[in-house]
């Protein structure tokens, strides 16, 4: 292991700081044996374990917008969020990475870590000090809050798909490196909860894809309707509730929809939107999101890099369903043509809960191309 021959050399002294790259483990049990592994070269204040979500501008600016708005906080909880949304897809395959990705899978690769960590930053309580730890002390609470998966759970709130070839595109079976016969997921949706005051109840539904129709990085945080509708609607509109959008990538901004009154006589409501981009903040560029971080690693401030109780914590989540899949090879796996948005099964998770997931059309550059909202 490269922490040990760093040892035999004496390359791990007092100010010396290491930058690991993900995935930390595969599982509960290896990613463990592997913290061990470091905390036996290293301190944990020497260890940044990198991941670039969190570099992004635009997820470090849902901590501004939470806690630099006194506005949001009296509404951010379960009495007055109906469900959150959190979406991570790509119009591109695995990139000649059937090596890796045959061994990873789209749970390993995405939710576990990237997609984990914006529920985190959604659903965390306001750290008392900004500093390392009081921000890792709320997103390990976070994990620590996930509802346990029972095995009727996994089977109901899990879905997991593969793509299939598309109309330029080839199936991910035909990939290079990649099993002819491989039950590697590249599309996984699960709907997940948390055990606390402030999210119980509250259903958070996590996609992520390869070979989608577009791609888009964002949150989309659905309020509760109105307790009783008092106006008409716009022909071809509905009383569709209020929806906060924090949009990471492309275009990266916040949008906001809401009901106003149409131009005219009488009170039609029509949904609006109020719209911010990162481009009206002017001409300065969203910095890269690795070199952020490596910045970060050289001034000494691990904040925005993975604790490893944080680590453990979400494999804990995670493994059980890991090893319910691996035991149980009649779960289904769903094709999916490539450029589509996943096994129509996908949608199956959110009608209990009367909902259907928010999909951007092509090429994304403005809220009215949200059109299923």
């Amino acid at each position: 292991m490269i922490p040990l021959h760093l040892k035999e050399v004496g390359l791990n002294g007092e100010h010396t700081r290491i930058i690991v790259e993900k995935p930390f483990g595969t599982d509960l049990e290896s990613a463990r044996r592997l913290n061990e592994i470091y905390a036996s070269v290293f301190g944990e204040n020497q260890i940044y374990r990198i991941d670039h979500f969190l570099g992004k501008e635009t997820a470090q600016n849902i901590l501004a917008l939470r806690f630099a708005n006194e506005i949001f906080e009296p509404v951010w909880n379960r009495n007055y969020i109906d469900y959150v949304e959190i979406t991570a897809v790509e119009n591109l395959g695995i990139e000649n990475r059937g090596g890796y990705y045959e061994t990873s899978g789209a749970l390993r690769d995405m939710v576990q870590n990237h997609l984990i960590q914006l529920a985190a930053l959604i659903a965390m309580e306001p750290p008392t000090r900004f500093d390392a730890d009081h921000f890792r002390n709320e997103v390990v609470k976070v994990y620590e809050a996930l509802t346990p998966l029972t095995e009727k759970e996994m089977e109901k709130d899990v879905i997991r798909g593969q793509y299939t070839a598309g109309a330029d595109t080839v199936a991910y079976r035909a990939e290079k490196n990649v099993d002819p016969q491989s039950k590697t997921e590249t599309f996984v949706a699960m709907r997940v909860g948390f055990d606390n005051w402030r999210w119980s109840g509250v259903p958070f539904y996590i996609r992520t894809g390869k070979q989608m129709p577009t791609k888009v990085t964002e949150v989309v945080i659905h309020f509760k309707k109105i307790p009783h509708r008092m106006f008409r609607y716009t022909r071809g509109s509905h009383p569709v509730h209020n929806i906060l959008i924090l949009r990471i990538q492309p275009n990266e901004g916040i949008v906001l929809r809401f009901g106003m009154k149409a131009p005219g006589p009488g009170f039609d409501i029509k949904q609006v939107s109020m719209d911010f981009t990162y481009q009206s903040l002017g001409q300065q560029a969203v910095g890269d999101a690795y070199a952020r971080l490596i910045e970060d690693c050289i001034q000494g401030d691990p904040t925005l890099f993975t604790r490893s109780d944080a680590v453990e914590a979400s494999w804990k989540f995670f493994t059980p369903l890991l090893h319910y899949w691996e035991k149980n090879t009649n779960v289904p796996l769903y094709g999916y043509p490539a450029g589509t948005w996943g096994p129509p099964a996908s949608e199956g998770i959110m009608h209990e809960h009367g909902a259907k997931w928010t999909n951007p059309c092509k090429n994304l550059t403005n809220t009215d191309q949200y059109c299923e909202l």
